[in-house]
């Protein structure tokens, strides 16, 4: 072998190890759990990003804030909390939702907590979730720790979640609607309602795409092996609800109108919403027509179908919230 030839193959086997190691890095970063969360932040909230640790139940749980800029430490301010999905965390739920850069905008904190387990993910009701946690009380020790920690308005709390993230935003207003003033779920992997009775109704916002291969627009058993592998849910049951039958219980429960007025489409979406509800807390549904397991208007997931841009999910939702508080 010429040396010249050797170099060459050096070169390449460099490269491919490079690509490797970065393909590895990538994948941490986006899955695995925050390395950021090592070095959490301390004393009052800052402008831009940190990392905060709270005990809750006997583990330290972890949360990324963002800030925006133009933060006002004096006044109260909204919080919206946005749970990331199985196999995600906080870092590619961001990249994802980008409510943090809608919060530059608009002046509110933003809060992606991470969840449990490898691979990570919430206790959204039944075979989901470690035994030994309990994610609702993580979510009200969270919002306790950063009440001490900035202004936070109470009143207007919001909460919203993609996939199994969705799940456990519904399963919070199940069981602590008292502390939320509206809910969002993308693509939600929605478990079930029987044991769900809100001490109050609870507006909601739900987008779903009907060729989302992993959580059925129908409802149903969760999809993939691969996937029910990771959960280990390879012989525990996994079924979802239904978008649509999801809705209509959820506007049931709080005294809706029983006939839902239609949205007019707009491109690929199309909506439904109940009205006439007890509290005026409104139920939305918007279905993206051919949509994957995907975040509106969010960026693109690769193999889980469509991501839509004829409605972003972020910015729709957060015009909702805004019509919302517990003070009224």
């Amino acid at each position: 072998m010429t040396s010249r030839l050797y170099r060459i193959l050096l070169v390449i086997v460099a490269a491919i190890l490079i690509v490797l190691c970065a393909a590895v890095a990538l994948t941490y970063w986006l899955v695995g759990p925050s390395l950021e969360c090592a070095r959490p932040s301390e004393g009052p909230v800052r402008p831009g990003w940190s990392t905060r640790t709270v005990a809750s139940g006997d583990l330290e749980r972890c949360y990324h804030l963002y800030t925006p800029p133009d933060h006002d430490p004096t006044r109260t301010t909204p919080v919206v909390l946005s749970f990331h999905g199985f196999l995600s965390n906080p870092n590619s739920h961001a990249t994802i939702t980008r409510w943090h850069q809608l919060a530059d905008e608009e002046g509110f904190l933003v809060v992606y907590p991470q969840g449990t387990s490898f691979p990570q993910r919430w206790d959204a009701g039944e075979t989901w979730g470690a035994s030994d946690v309990d994610d609702v009380q993580f979510f009200i020790d969270m919002v306790d720790d950063l009440s001490a920690a900035a202004a936070v308005d109470q009143s207007r709390i919001y909460v919203n979640g993609f996939s199994n993230g969705g799940g456990m935003t519904v399963h919070i207003a199940c069981q602590a609607a008292e502390r939320v003033a509206a809910i969002g779920s993308v693509a939600g992997a929605i478990v079930s309602m029987e044991d769900c009775s809100p001490s109050r109704p609870v507006p909601a916002m739900a987008f779903h795409g009907t060729s989302d291969p992993i959580v059925k627009y129908e409802g149903g058993d969760l999809e993939g092996w691969l996937l029910r592998w990771a959960a280990g849910l390879t012989s525990a049951p996994s079924y979802f609800l239904g978008a649509e039958d999801w809705t209509a219980a959820w506007a049931e429960a709080s005294g809706c109108d029983p006939a839902a007025e239609t949205i007019p489409p707009q491109g690929d979406v199309w909506g439904i919403r109940y009205t006439g509800c007890e509290q005026d807390a409104t139920v939305v549904l918007y279905t993206i027509d051919g949509g994957g397991h995907t975040w509106p208007g969010g960026m693109p997931i690769p193999f889980v179908g469509k991501t839509t841009y004829d409605i972003d999910a972020t910015e729709e939702l957060w015009d909702f919230f805004q019509a919302y508080s517990l003070d009224d």
